[in-house]
Parts: structure tokens; C-alpha cells; sequence
């Protein structure tokens, strides 16, 4: 038995994939994103301890609010850094006939080894993902999250190739992440999948900026205002392929 470092739950999550969803935030992330609105899950430990049973059965409670869509979201953090416990959740799920769904910025993905084999097996037992492309030039993402980009593009691909459904999520950032051109090979990039579902603007806030304070952080959008109604809605254009 596995136990996940568990940050905090939602019970009633209605963003975070089909239907209404229990959301399951698991501790620990080796992204440094500007923008991170939860910084407090960066850390991997917790005093919050629990198992699959655990959570599935207090899952449960809220099954009959989730209709034919809802189910189980795994967030973080970065939950595939807790790769043998979302096996065993997810697994367990399926037992339950529950739907599940992982909301992730692929960091830990490589395509070499153990891990790979472990998630080759997650994806059986996955039926959707949330997932973000950051930043689409490589430089602008090492300088928006502290990472490259190569392999979380690599997993994209991957999951392209077997077909897994995804959902795709844009972080609008002013002066960051909204620059036009950007978007547009963004789309490009988009355009070579064949498993994309849905394709989603999320406008920039800075309601986490105190969670930075409260670690002894200097928060780095310190001054950026949230994006305009107008900006909001050109990038979702451009993203959809309606201006080219």
C-alpha cells in the first residue's frame, strides 16, 4: 500500500475536468512557474497521509452529485510525482467504476526506464488529462517555469499516439505568455494532435501572490494586472484556429 501526500481536497469541483469532480491536490512539484497560484504544494512532504481506500471511499460520499461525467481529478502540485500511488488510485477507481482524470504539467515525464513502464500502465486506468502547455518557445519556458520543455512536449506526442483524450490549458499571462505570434505556433503545434478535446484559456490571477509571502518569497509577477476581456478572447482565437 502506497500513501499519497495529500495537500488539500474538493469535493465539488466543476473546472478541473467532466462534470462535477472530486479533486485530490497531492503535495511536491520541480516546476518553478512565475504565474503558481499554489505554492505551498511545491514541497513534497505532508502531515496529510492517506491511501487509495481512504480516498475513494470519502470520494464516494459526493458520487451521486457527479452524474455521467464527473468523477475523481487528481491535481497538484505535480501528481505524477506520486506515480505508485495514482497506479493504486487509479486502479482501484476502475474496480469502483469511477471516472479519473489527472490534471498535470508533465514535468517527471521521459520516455526511458521504470517510469515509463509505470505510466504506460497509469494510462490504462486514465481516462482523461488535463494538461498545460506553459510556454511553446523552449528559452520562455525555462525563464517562466525554471525547466525546459522537451520532454513535457515528448509526453503531448505520446499521448497523442495512443489516443489518450486530453484537455488542453493555456495560462494567459500579460507581457508573458499572451504574445500573439507565440499562440500561433502554439496552434501549430496543436494542430499535430490527433487526441485534443478541448482547448482552454486560463486568464491569469495573482490571488496566490500572499501563499509566495507567507514562505518568505518574493513574488515574481508582483505589478502584472490579470488580462484584459479583449486579450482573453483573441487568444482563444488564435488558439482555435480562428485567426491565423
Amino acid at each position: 500500500m502506497t500513501l499519497a501526500n495529500v495537500h488539500s481536497i474538493e469535493t465539488f469541483g466543476s473546472v478541473d475536468g467532466p462534470g462535477l469532480r472530486y479533486i485530490l491536490f497531492l503535495k511536491g512539484c520541480r516546476l518553478r512557474c512565475a504565474f503558481c497560484h499554489n505554492a505551498d504544494t511545491w514541497d513534497l512532504n505532508s502531515d496529510d497521509q492517506r491511501s487509495a481506500d481512504q480516498i475513494l471511499d470519502h470520494a464516494e460520499r459526493y458520487r451521486s452529485y457527479w452524474g455521467s461525467e464527473g468523477g475523481i481529478t487528481v491535481s497538484g502540485g505535480e501528481p505524477l510525482l506520486q506515480i505508485d500511488f495514482l497506479i493504486e488510485l487509479f486502479k482501484k477507481a476502475k474496480q469502483r467504476n469511477i471516472n479519473t482524470c489527472i490534471d498535470t504539467a508533465g514535468e517527471p515525464f521521459t520516455k526511458e526506464g521504470e517510469w515509463f513502464t509505470k505510466f504506460e500502465e497509469l494510462m490504462h486506468y486514465t481516462d482523461i488529462l488535463l494538461v498545460d502547455i506553459k510556454h511553446i518557445d523552449r528559452n520562455r519556458h525555462i525563464r517562466l517555469t525554471g525547466k525546459p520543455s522537451d520532454n513535457i512536449l515528448e509526453m503531448f506526442q505520446y499521448l497523442s499516439a495512443i489516443n489518450k483524450p486530453i484537455w488542453i490549458r493555456q495560462v494567459l499571462v500579460p507581457g508573458w505568455t499572451d504574445d500573439i505570434e507565440d499562440l500561433k505556433k502554439t496552434r501549430a503545434f496543436i494542430e499535430t494532435l490527433s487526441n485534443v478535446k478541448k482547448i482552454e484559456i486560463l486568464p491569469y490571477h495573482n490571488m496566490g501572490a500572499y501563499k509566495w509571502e507567507k514562505l518568505g518569497m518574493k513574488y515574481p509577477l508582483e505589478g502584472v494586472e490579470a488580462p484584459d476581456q479583449e486579450s482573453i478572447v483573441l487568444a482563444d482565437k488564435v488558439l482555435h484556429g480562428e485567426i491565423r
